[in-house]
């Protein structure tokens, strides 16, 4: 008789169980990606789908916060600190053959090599912030590599950069390394010859995985700029970057020197338009040529 109980209770125990996991089942609804139904996401390489939505985020603007050093080259003395944004946000177009269009803009301030402090000016020269009010880059895919074409400058300065290399990847384990150099070889309308080595390593893990999922390091070889007043010094900056969702997780300090200085720049363009419209004002620092 007791073994017989048993057997009911097992049952019963058994069959609520199955019954509370099929309701939960049934109330699991599956996150749905707020593109899905565009053509040209749904006929993107899945490589090409994870870098975007990492860089550039799923719709709502999405910030790489910055951080690192300036280093004189070849004693490795530390000159100058940096720290910086960009703020991003993506288009994808509903044709499957339509070029998926990333919008951001992106600002570094130097600061004081001891203290932290921004620096305003340097040994009497004005020091201005690298600022880059907007950059359009639209992505493509081919031979197994991503290329992104950046449309940069204002007036008769608009330039339009096709990669030619692309970014290569690589997939390790459930996330990707994305790696894209930059060799910068052209003429200044002073004369001179500028050139410059950069180097971008994105880390992109699942998200959840990990507390910080997306990262970046990013290296650059080349002069220092004007007002440090050391013409013919090469220099080394290193940066380490990683992604947040909102203003409230920017660092204090960056926070307060973009309220103040650099306000524009805590959103991306919101559309093409506004990029256009930016191309016809005027240059700032950081635009190159």
């Amino acid at each position: 008789m007791k073994f017989r109980i048993l057997i009911l209770l097992f049952v019963t125990l058994f069959a609520c169980k199955t019954e509370t996991k099929t309701a939960e089942e049934e109330t699991t609804v599956e996150a749905v990606h707020p593109w899905a139904d565009k053509a040209s996401y749904q006929n993107a390489a899945e490589p090409l789908k994870t870098w975007i939505d990492s860089r550039a985020g799923t719709g709502k603007p999405v910030h790489w916060i910055s951080d690192g050093a300036v280093y004189e080259y070849p004693s490795g003395k530390k000159l100058f600190g940096l720290i910086g944004f960009d703020s991003s946000t993506i288009i994808w177009p509903d044709e499957a053959d339509g070029k998926v269009t990333h919008l951001t803009r992106k600002t570094f301030a130097y600061t004081d090599a001891e203290t932290g402090e921004v620096l305003k000016e340097y040994n009497g020269q004005e020091v201005k912030p690298i600022a880059y009010p907007y950059q359009m880059i639209t992505y493509r895919f081919e031979n197994d590599r991503i290329y992104g074409d950046v449309e940069q400058g204002v007036g008769d300065r608009v330039q339009f950069i096709k990669s030619e290399d692309g970014i290569p990847y690589r997939k390790m384990g459930d996330g990707y390394i994305y790696n894209a150099q930059v060799y910068l070889d052209f003429p200044l309308p002073s004369g001179k010859q500028y050139q410059a080595w950069e180097n971008y390593d994105f880390f992109i893990q699942p998200e959840g995985s990990v507390e910080e999922p997306y990262q970046m390091a990013w290296q650059r070889y080349g002069a220092l700029p004007a007002w440090a007043g050391m013409p013919d010094t090469k220099a080394i900056i290193h940066l380490h970057s990683w992604r947040v969702e909102s203003h409230d997780e920017f660092p204090k300090a960056l926070m307060e020197w973009a309220k103040a200085d650099k306000p524009q720049w805590l959103n991306p363009p919101k559309d093409v338009a506004e990029v256009r419209a930016l191309q016809k004002g005027e240059a700032g620092a950081g635009w190159g040529r």
